[in-house]
């Protein structure tokens, strides 16, 4: 019966238009009157608590450096850069929308903020060299959702802290499924290129490829500084937050001189409200989890997948559609925070390791935010193309279905996220 109250308010709340973080807070106060608890001070402790997190500070940071970037153009060069190394070949423009996307991943974490930088500044171009738009937005689309899974992942940080999972195994354990993610979208782009009449662009002489090279290395630097403090232990993930918004600023206003110090206000404000919006969330899902914890609701889906328990490869299958269904329907950030206290006791009675859970869970969430009716990246790609979001929507299939293989053959081979991880943690 509390599952039913919680998913009951919690869907009558989003239609109603109502933000999904206060939507949250009224499936709390629901859920206290079903359990005959209601009390406002767990109501406020929990609010508060629900973001007490050193990790959490982690965020505000890279969505800081993701904002100081665009704006002091690194995300430009970071794009210039792969335009040179492949720009000439048949379908260039595709290529170059994945490697940025992937090298952007590395920088920011953010699906959103990276989609929306990479689609401004390739889509227009695209358009005039003759791409079809339907292709080239989905493309975009779905190459904007490497970042959730290559480090610093926006979402293995809430994930790692919601579930008590090492935030930094969790970012080493996705740099090999991001990179195939980028190999598998290639492959596909690849397949499609061949069908298309389409302009290609001169290539590049080696002088130009080394200016390009030289003029960005400093925002290719960062992913260098981030991961390698990460697998040193120079940094804890929220020291790597700070360390990313220093070094944008740095680079952006001494290096590149792009960045005026007036523009910095701007900036700060447009991170702080992001910031909110992100925060606002985990801080409300901190309500429902208390409660779900305190209505037994983890033994009770236990309980009910019991059956199951003896074999793992089959309860994750299983889980992985649930959260596949649930993810088109809700945002990523309250799938993560609404589900990983649900989920995470019946993954460690499976024996189902805990970083290559995060990995699949998180992989599963990013692929909702490209599929209809709610993906926020999709509304995103209909926004700088606009186009209409059923065509959009329609672009988007072939990508979806190309990750959701890649999904497959990781719950097929784990050994695929698992064994990269432990050499290089190793």
């Amino acid at each position: 019966m509390i599952i039913a109250t919680f998913l009951v308010v919690l869907l009558a709340g989003i239609l109603a238009g109502i933000p999904v973080a206060f939507a949250l807070i009224l499936c709390g106060i629901a859920m206290m009157l079903h359990l005959g608890e209601f009390n406002t001070q767990i109501l406020a402790e929990n609010l508060i608590s629900g973001a007490d997190s050193f990790s959490l500070m982690a965020i505000p940071f890279f969505i800081l450096a993701g904002e100081i970037m665009n704006a002091g153009g690194l995300s430009r060069r970071i794009v210039d850069l792969p335009m040179k190394l492949v720009g000439h070949k048949r379908g260039g423009l595709g290529y170059v929308a994945i490697m940025a996307a992937m090298i952007m991943a590395s920088l920011s974490g953010s699906a959103v903020a990276d989609t929306a930088a990479v689609a401004a500044m390739l889509i227009p171009m695209m358009k005039t060299t003759g791409y079809p738009e339907e292709r080239s937005a989905g493309l975009i689309g779905a190459a904007g959702i490497i970042a959730p899974i290559i480090p610093p992942s926006i979402p293995f940080i809430i994930f790692g802290v919601t579930s008590g999972v090492s935030i930094t195994k969790l970012f080493m354990a996705g740099i090999i499924p991001g990179v195939m993610m980028g190999v598998f979208l290639a492959l596909l782009w690849g397949w499609q290129a061949k069908h298309l009449d389409i302009h290609t662009f001169p290539k590049a002489s080696r002088r130009e490829l080394a200016a390009s090279f030289k003029n960005g290395i400093w925002a290719l630097l960062l992913p260098v500084i981030i991961i390698g403090g990460f697998r040193l232990g120079v940094f804890t993930p929220t020291e790597a937050g700070a360390v990313a918004a220093f070094y944008a600023l740095f680079v952006s206003t001494i290096i590149y001189r792009e960045l005026k110090l007036p523009q910095l206000y701007g900036i700060l404000l447009a991170s702080a409200k992001t910031t909110a919006v992100v925060m606002m969330l985990v801080a409300a899902a901190g309500i429902s989890g208390y409660l779900i914890t305190i209505a037994e609701l983890p033994q009770m889906i236990t309980e009910l997948l019991e059956p199951l328990l003896d074999s793992p490869r089959l309860l994750l299958a299983v889980i992985m559609i649930a959260v596949f269904i649930i993810g088109m329907v809700m945002d990523l950030t309250p799938t993560v925070l609404i589900l990983t206290p649900v989920l995470m006791p019946l993954v460690q009675e499976a024996g189902i390791d805990p970083v290559y859970f995060g990995v699949m869970f998180i992989l599963n969430t990013s692929i909702g935010l490209i599929t209809p009716p709610v993906g926020n990246v999709l509304n995103v790609i209909t926004g700088v193309t606009k186009l209409p979001f059923d065509r959009a929507a329609r672009g988007m299939l072939p990508y979806v279905g190309m990750l959701l293989l890649l999904l497959i053959l990781f719950l097929i081979f784990p050994q695929l996220v698992i064994a990269p991880y432990r050499f290089i943690m190793s």
